[in-house]
C-alpha cells in the first residue's frame, strides 16, 4: 500500500558480513535508500550490497561510532534509520515506522529488539528490555565517536516502539569470545586513557556482580544452557576489560 511518508535513509556499517547482509537487506529494501560504509570487507559483502543498489561508502575502520556517523552524513534523507548487518526488520516494525513517518511527533524513536544466542530467543538475561535509539531526525542528532558502545546523541523527545526487530547476535561461542576479546581491549585502553586505575581483585568481583546480574537477578536462569554460557561469557568480557586495565597500568 502506497502512503504519503517522508523519505528515510537506512544505514550500515559492514566488514566481512556476507553471513548476514542479504537477510538484513532484504528487509529493509521497502526504504528509500541505503547507505553502506564498508571497512575492507574481502568477503561478498559488497557484492550483495550491489545487488540492493545500495550507496557504498568505503573507509578504514574509525571506531563504531565514527564509522556509524560518516554513515548518516552520507544520508540523502533527513530520516534515519540504524540497522546492523546481523539485524532483520519484522513485517510489523516495517509497517510501524512507515505509519509514524506520516506525521512524526518525535525527533527520535527507540525500537524494540528481541535477540537470538546460540539460534535461541533469549528472553531474559537483561535483553529483553532493549530498546536502541535507531529512528531519528539527523538535524537533531548523530552518533557519537565512541570506539564501542556508540549511541546516538539527540536533541528534543524520544518515544518507543513496541514493534520490533530481530538481532540474530553470535551463532558460536567462538564468535562470542573473539568479539569480547577484542571490545575488551578497546574499553580497557579508554579506560586507561581517563586514568581509572583498579586494583585486581576488584576485576573479579566486577566479573561475578556482572554474572550475579545477568544470571540471577535478571532470570537468565531461564534461559536454559544458553542462558547459562551467555551470562558466563559476558561476565569474563567484565573480568577482562578490568584485568587488561591493570595490566596498562602496571606496565
Amino acid at each position: 500500500m502506497d502512503i504519503n511518508r517522508n523519505k528515510i535513509s537506512a544505514v550500515i556499517i559492514t566488514k566481512n558480513e556476507e553471513a548476514n547482509i542479504e537477510r538484513c537487506l532484504t528487509s529493509i529494501s521497502w526504504v528509500d535508500e541505503i547507505v553502506v560504509v564498508d571497512s575492507g570487507s574481502t568477503d561478498r559483502t559488497l557484492e550483495i550490497c550491489k545487488k540492493y543498489n545500495c550507496k557504498i561508502i568505503e573507509t578504514e575502520w574509525l571506531g563504531f561510532g565514527s564509522t556509524k556517523k560518516l554513515a548518516v552524513d552520507n544520508a540523502t534523507y533527513d530520516w534515519i534509520f540504524s540497522i546492523d548487518s546481523d539485524e532483520e526488520v519484522t513485517g510489523i516494525l516495517k509497517s510501524k515506522i512507515e505509519l509514524i513517518l506520516t506525521d512524526p511527533k518525535n525527533n527520535g524513536y527507540r525500537i524494540k529488539r528481541k535477540s537470538f544466542y546460540l539460534e535461541r530467543l533469549i528472553k531474559h538475561c537483561g535483553w529483553n528490555s532493549d530498546f536502541p535509539l535507531r529512528l531519528f531526525n539527523k538535524n537533531f542528532g548523530n552518533f557519537n565517536d565512541k570506539e564501542v558502545h556508540e549511541s546516538v546523541v539527540l536533541n528534543g523527545d524520544i518515544s518507543k516502539i513496541n514493534e520490533h526487530m530481530l538481532h540474530y547476535t553470535y551463532p558460536t561461542i567462538e564468535v562470542h569470545l573473539k568479539k569480547i576479546n577484542r571490545y575488551s581491549t578497546i574499553q580497557a585502553e579508554e579506560m586507561y586513557k581517563l586514568g581509572k586505575r583498579y586494583p585486581i581483585v576488584l576485576a573479579v568481583f566486577f566479573g561475578l556482580n556482572k554474572f550475579a546480574n545477568t544470571y540471577l537477578f535478571n532470570l537468565g536462569i531461564l534461559d536454559g544452557r544458553e542462558g547459562f554460557i551467555l551470562c558466563s561469557i559476558a561476565s569474563f568480557g567484565v573480568y577482562l576489560k578490568y584485568a587488561k586495565l591493570w595490566k596498562l597500568n602496571k606496565n
